[in-house]
């Protein structure tokens, strides 16, 4: 063999070494999941013990606010992340230019209204304030549950981000508080309806999740919560092989359906038929 074809072999033959040696590696890393506290923690945990006995790795990160799992994601520093919706994930992308895709729809919570206070959406009084996430996609989720109950009105052409600006009629003058969502349930007494997400609700034990005054059991599954990975890490196997043992799990499914009290009407499945 001439030098020249030798050298361009040897170099060719470490290259490939290199980058099987690279691959390896990276799938002997653990998978790392971004989740925020609650069932999306809980059932992924309960996963993960399955994964570790069919020999997955996996790293779980917990996160308490909703900005900071999606900057994880987009610095590698996570590979995926179980806490936002299809509706949020889009809106996210838009402004931030995260280079993300869904890879598997999850659990789909209903938001509910609740009160403290009041024990039907009549008695809700005239001029009654009510708390509603602060960020754009739950600002319109909200608006529309209190379309669905009844007590407000928005303009035909409202997109998903609508605003307070789109309210057509308030019959009620309602005051509208906007809040971090995870802070609704802390802020629920305080108001005389709120919107609340049964997600954090449940833990918290502030009141009971499932005496709700209205829920969103009307939605479509776009509303589920999503399991997010970068566009570039999409396709690694062990992504695969994780949302498979999700979402083919007995325990995981006793789980989910524990966490919410065992009551149907706070969430759905969306990976099942129905």
């Amino acid at each position: 063999m001439k030098p020249r074809r030798f050298l361009h072999a040897l170099f060719t033959f470490f290259t490939f070494i290199g980058a099987a040696l690279f691959a390896g590696s990276a799938l002997a890393a653990p998978l790392k999941i971004g989740v925020v506290p609650g069932i999306f923690a809980d059932s992924v945990e309960v996963a993960v013990k399955e994964a570790k006995a069919q020999g997955l790795d996996i790293q779980v990160v917990e996160f308490t606010d909703w900005t900071t799992p999606n900057v994880a994601l987009e610095s590698g520093d996570i590979d995926l992340n179980y806490y936002q919706n299809s509706n949020y994930l889009a809106n996210a992308v838009r402004s931030k230019g995260f280079h993300f895709v869904s890879v598997q729809p999850g659990i789909l919570s209903y938001l509910g209204l609740y009160s403290t206070k009041h024990r039907s959406l009549a008695d809700v009084p005239n001029g009654a304030k009510v708390a509603i996430a602060s960020d754009p996609v739950n600002i319109g989720r909200a608006l529309r549950l209190l379309q669905h109950a009844g007590l407000i009105t928005l303009r035909p052409d409202t997109g998903l981000l609508g605003t307070q600006a789109d309210i057509r009629s308030n019959p009620k003058n309602l005051q509208f508080i906007e809040i971090e969502g995870p802070q609704l349930v802390r802020a629920t007494q305080d108001v005389d309806l709120a919107q609340g997400f049964p997600y954090f609700i449940i833990p918290s034990k502030a009141f009971d999740a499932t005496r709700g005054l209205a829920y969103t059991s009307y939605e479509d599954d776009s509303w589920a919560i999503q399991f997010v990975a970068r566009k570039d890490k999409a396709a690694d196997p062990r992504i695969a092989q994780f949302l498979t043992i999700y979402q083919n799990s007995d325990a995981v499914r006793k789980a989910i359906h524990a966490f919410y009290l065992n009551d149907s009407k706070l969430y759905r499945l969306t990976w099942l038929k129905r």
